[in-house]
């Protein structure tokens, strides 16, 4: 029975998102009230027999008219692995078997040119700042709840002037420079000693300021002129081996409702949890458009191998047969669709996808970028 009122109340909760009778932050909306006041409130089947008493229940709890609608179930935490019957969809299905196969990348670059890059733009891009801890001043009030303390209101800072106080680093502490960025960058420890010997003294001094941030800052740039390289000359082939189908329920789904899970329909679960709001909004269009017949976010256990680690794409979409060119379409969602304000480790993973599903394609199916649905539109249309 709690298992059905649950399933009940998702229900229900899908509804008024689906309506705009709730906001983002789950608030009744004006919408909301316009509906019941004209007597066309949208219900789900099993409830429209119950209407005015659904009303007059929504009005006793939520007394001032727009009060927040999820506030017991937006603190639940939803932890599932099941796949519901979208899973087991023919279009769904095909669209596995289409990009369920795993591939080997190579690459060949020459790597004089790469240390040549790397040490260009290690001289006239890193930015080293020296150690330094911040002090400032305040009174530790009453505490009162565990609450309190984790989130830091037992502290009250005072208006005190904050001191920098500059330090020098313990040099007793042993740096593995050149494994450190070995690890970090993937990279033969001779192409490593070959790049940090070509770089200038002033550069290299940098290090005694502030080693553990030093490599940090050295290795995200060697990596960014590394990745630069590799979109020009990697290569990629289809094994006959694939990912099992386990991949989507072996792997744990876990978000809190009303955060970074919410209730959907079209999704091979129940609920579908994102990472960030584009992928919420982006969600929600998928559910409602007319053009799409089922969708996954795709599981971490599902990647394509790339010289800066594993990618996982975002998305797997069917659209109807009929209504769009690309009825397969595998996407990326991004705030930014601009090259140059995508990181370059990013836009190389991105054009390893490329080329990965490049030798997958049969006609029907698509990678590529988008930043919302009406973009995605727009190219499987196109």
């Amino acid at each position: 029975m709690h298992a059905a009122s649950n399933t009940l109340a998702s229900k229900l909760l899908y509804t008024f998102i689906k309506n705009d009778y709730v906001d983002d932050q789950y608030n009744l909306t004006d919408v909301y009230f316009n509906a019941v006041e004209n007597q066309g409130l949208k219900l789900p089947e099993e409830l429209t027999d119950f209407q005015e008493p659904l009303v007059e229940l929504v009005k006793s709890i939520y007394v001032e008219g727009k009060s927040n609608l999820a506030d017991n179930e937006r603190n639940r935490n939803i932890a599932s692995v099941t796949v519901n019957n979208n899973f087991y969809k023919k279009e769904f299905q095909e669209l596995w078997n289409q990009i369920n196969r795993k591939s080997v990348y190579t690459v060949k670059f020459d790597s004089e040119e790469l240390v040549k890059k790397c040490v260009w733009t290690l001289d006239n891009h890193l930015q080293v700042p020296a150690i330094r801890y911040a002090i400032r001043h305040g009174e530790m009030n009453r505490i009162e709840s565990q609450q309190q303390l984790k989130s830091g209101e037992a502290f009250q800072t005072r208006e005190t002037k904050t001191e920098l106080v500059e330090v020098k680093p313990d040099f007793r502490i042993k740096y593995d420079l050149v494994g450190k960025l070995m690890d970090e960058t993937r990279l033969t420890r001779k192409t490593i000693v070959a790049i940090l010997t070509g770089i200038k003294e002033a550069t290299f001094l940098q290090f005694r300021k502030n080693p553990e941030e030093f490599m940090i800052r050295a290795a995200k740039l060697i990596n960014e002129q590394k990745a630069a390289t590799i979109i020009e000359s990697i290569t990629y082939d289809v094994l006959n081996d694939t990912f099992e189908a386990d991949v989507f329920t072996k792997n744990t789904l876990s978000g809190q409702l009303g955060q970074n899970a919410i209730p959907v329909e079209k999704h091979i679960y129940d609920y579908v949890v994102t990472d960030s709001k584009i992928e919420r909004a982006f969600a929600k269009e998928l559910d409602v458009s007319n053009e799409v017949r089922v969708y996954a976010k795709l599981p971490r256990g599902f990647f394509i191998p790339t010289p800066m680690g594993n990618y996982n794409p975002d998305w797997a979409i069917v659209f109807k047969e009929g209504d769009v060119k690309h009825i397969y379409f595998i996407a990326e969602t991004k705030g930014s669709m601009e090259s140059m304000e995508l990181r370059e480790v990013e836009k190389a993973k991105i054009e390893c996808a490329r080329k990965h599903f490049a030798k997958l394609n049969t006609g029907q199916l698509k990678y590529d970028v988008v930043n919302s649905y009406e973009k995605l539109l727009e190219i499987v249309k196109s």
